[in-house]
């Protein structure tokens, strides 16, 4: 079945939410944090961990592909090199109900590295091409591309060109563009992320060049502003440790590009009630699903306090919604949170 006509890729609100995406992190966006997201960003497009094909094939399924219906439009991140196992892991991951597959042609991890899968994918299009076919023809949700600019010692535009136009003559119309290069030995996957240059003018001429293409950009996006200035020349744009570690201007930004209301964060987390206590009927620990709030209040009047509150209370046996009402309780909000600075909506 053609992408465009997949049974979810086609639905309008799939699509809007192209413009505004968390990235996949990983031991950060698991299934609470993305829960967590989805009620600060009810339009965003939510990203998985990676995880590797084969584990998908052979794994714990039911840990690995674990996702609360409130999450869609939600993608499944796979990670490998064999088209026949990412086929089958696209297959799988388009059964469990995600909205797109996508493929880590970005990660730079020495252990990454080792499985010929990641970053290293950039020096190797025809493999990612066949990669790319064999997991659309084995699905009916786009397959897309994570990808960084090049690897190592790549500077040359006209080269990473030719990656992207031989990936979506397989059948890709979807970039996201970590809008640097990975750099494979000397630079740990923390230092990647921060000490390559940025060069966000690549993925804007790719979507100058290639406008049928949807491209969206990621790295380095800090603020609102950034944020709303990339509208201007890509499709979207892709938040990664920003949307952590501030959740809050996740859902400023959300309220301002698809015209929502801004709410305040006690509302917001009290929203998340039902889930927790569902989720710890279950058997599930608060410290897991509270480690991805922490960050919730920062630069508000009482932030640090609830961030103490929840890091020292929430991993004692027996922790429930009542710690969360006594973190929110320490935070002295002001008056009207949602008097603050507006984001402004892209042109």
């Amino acid at each position: 079945m053609p992408q465009g006509a997949s049974r979810r890729g086609g639905d309008a609100r799939y699509r809007a939410s192209v413009r505004l995406s968390v990235a996949p992190m990983m031991d950060w966006t698991d299934s609470h944090c993305r829960v967590s997201h989805r009620l600060l960003a009810p339009n965003a497009r939510l990203y998985t961990e990676m995880v590797h094909a084969n584990a998908v094939v052979l794994g714990d399924r039911a840990r690995l592909l674990a996702m609360d219906p409130v999450e869609h439009p939600v993608a499944l991140q796979l990670g490998g090199s064999e088209p026949a196992l990412l086929a089958q892991a696209a297959r799988i991951g388009a059964d469990h109900g995600f909205d797109e597959i996508n493929l880590n042609v970005g990660c730079p991890s020495d252990r990454v590295q080792a499985g010929r899968f990641g970053a290293c994918l950039m020096r190797e299009p025809a493999l990612v091409a066949d990669s790319v076919a064999a997991m659309a023809a084995a699905c009916d949700v786009p397959v897309t591309v994570k990808c960084r600019l090049g690897v190592d010692d790549d500077h040359e535009y006209a080269r990473f060109l030719a990656f992207v136009d031989t990936v979506a003559a397989a059948g890709c119309r979807d970039f996201i563009v970590h809008a640097r290069n990975a750099w494979l030995k000397g630079l740990s996957p923390k230092e990647n992320r921060e000490v390559p240059p940025l060069r966000y003018d690549w993925a804007y001429a790719l979507k100058r060049e290639r406008p049928a293409l949807t491209v969206v950009v990621n790295g380095g996006i800090a603020d609102a502003d950034e944020a709303s200035a990339h509208l201007d020349h890509v499709d979207g744009a892709m938040l990664g440790r920003a949307a952590y570690h501030d959740p809050w201007l996740l859902h400023r930004l959300d309220a301002a590009w698809y015209g929502g209301a801004v709410s305040t964060r006690a509302d917001v987390l009290r929203a998340m009630r039902p889930y927790v206590e569902r989720q710890l009927a279950r058997g599930a620990q608060l410290k897991h699903i509270s480690r991805h709030w922490l960050g919730l209040f920062q630069g508000e009047r009482g932030g640090r306090a609830f961030r103490q509150v929840l890091s020292e209370g929430a991993h004692r046996p027996g922790a429930d919604w009542s710690l969360v009402e006594q973190a929110i309780a320490v935070t002295a909000a002001r008056p009207s949170e949602a008097a603050s600075t507006p984001v402004q909506s892209p042109r």
